[in-house]
């Protein structure tokens, strides 16, 4: 499906960017549709039937969610996606409790808008502990533990990185806030649907998901907030008090439908899709470096969602082979900092090499991807980067024995 061509007559190269978004499931689509035209109703429009048909596929759709994670559906608030989720879950708790408590926790190798969510209330007086993590991308328990205050009222951390895959130790994360009475709040939108969650046996008290991680369609996601014991938050949206008051504004059925179908197939299909993207995720890294000398897998070998792969191409510019592997839809990390030519924030935290981050490629490995994708991605990286390591001054100076490190470089 990802070689159609895009009308010109060209064929469209091959998708292995999951991480930035996944195509949607063709049973999600056919769930939306009645709710696209015939059922068209307000959600919460009280007095007719065009309003009880599209609320109740809206509590179907919660219950989805909620069943995907172990929650109750009350606990389940639509939103546009887990940017807006996690600016919720962070800005809104941080606020609610900010006369008692003015401390927040959370990692250096977050999403943006976790990141982006935390400086804006360091603006607002919040003092904020941005932990680092060890070269493998995990944090350190005893470095959280160290650094809780008396007035600290959230932990987030990330439960998928969106960069390098790694899986962080959400249940000892839980299990830590939960004995201080600290909320904790994990953006998921990378492990949702992929890796089994249950928000009980985690200790989660707040979850960001995103539609469009999962097969689901773009604009809508959802925030879990748990009930027992009573997560509160400050509103950033005022309106018609819609989803309890957390989140005013009508609640786009047809997306909301969209998501709740996304996560019961993902729930139906989690074990069968996980076991053939760990397979395909092995093929393509050990064909590449059985090929390819001086390849680096960024980011813990055990402790990782397989699906996202980041390699380092030690002397190779990763823009170059970007561009060189036209005929396939990849990136050199997260699709929100993709512009940038600064090395990505990620990879810097877990000490790469200036030179090596910018030699970082991360290929995404999805529920469509096939083994032919996958065979030909390898073959034309395998040649690409052969290629340009043939022109590069660099790679002719290792071959020769000479220590890059060693050598002084003058500016001319």
């Amino acid at each position: 499906s990802g070689r159609a061509s895009d009308g010109s007559g060209a064929p469209r190269p091959l998708y292995m960017d999951v991480q930035a978004t996944t195509p949607l499931d063709p049973r999600v689509l056919d769930s939306m549709l009645p709710y696209l035209t015939a059922y068209y109703g307000n959600p919460h429009s009280r007095t007719h039937a065009y309003g009880w048909e599209s609320e109740a596929a809206m509590e179907n759709a919660r219950r989805q969610v909620a069943d995907l994670i172990g929650a109750d559906s009350r606990e389940i608030i639509f939103t546009s996606g887990a940017t807006e989720s996690n600016n919720m879950a962070i800005k809104g708790v941080a606020r609610f409790y900010k006369s008692r408590k003015k401390h927040i926790i959370t990692t250096q190798t977050e999403h943006k808008c976790v990141l982006d969510s935390c400086r804006s209330l360091e603006t607002e007086g919040f003092r904020v502990t941005y932990l680092p993590v060890k070269k493998n991308g995990l944090i350190d328990l005893k470095e959280l533990e160290a650094a809780f205050q008396p007035d600290t009222s959230l932990v987030s951390v990330m439960t998928v990185n969106n960069e390098i895959g790694v899986k962080q130790p959400i249940h000892d994360i839980g299990e830590i806030c939960r004995a201080r009475k600290v909320f904790f709040h994990t953006d998921a939108a990378q492990a949702i649907g992929k890796i089994p969650m249950d928000v009980n046996n985690m200790k989660i008290d707040l979850m960001s998901i995103s539609g469009h991680k999962i097969y689901g369609p773009k604009g809508v996601g959802a925030l879990y907030v748990r009930r027992r014991p009573r997560v509160r938050l400050e509103p950033l949206q005022s309106g018609g008090g819609q989803e309890r008051g957390l989140r005013s504004g009508t609640v786009p059925t047809p997306l909301a439908v969209g998501l709740g179908a996304a996560c019961e197939v993902a729930q139906q299909e989690m074990e069968y899709d996980h076991k053939r993207i760990l397979q395909l995720a092995e093929r393509l890294v050990t064909k590449i470096m059985n090929e390819v000398p001086d390849v680096v897998m960024n980011g813990d070998r055990e402790h990782r969602y397989p699906g996202c792969i980041n390699l380092s191409f030690a002397y190779v510019e990763g823009e170059s082979l970007l561009m060189a592997l036209k005929d396939v839809a990849l990136s050199s990390g997260s699709a929100c900092t993709s512009a940038s030519l600064e090395p990505s924030y990620v990879l810097r935290a877990i000490g790469t090499d200036e030179d090596l981050a910018h030699s970082s490629i991360r290929f995404g490995i999805g529920r469509f991807t096939t083994e032919e994708e996958v065979d030909y991605t390898v073959q034309k990286c395998i040649q690409h980067v052969k290629r340009l390591r043939e022109m590069s001054p660099l790679w002719e100076m290792v071959q020769d024995g000479i220590d890059l490190k060693s050598i002084k470089w003058t500016q001319h």
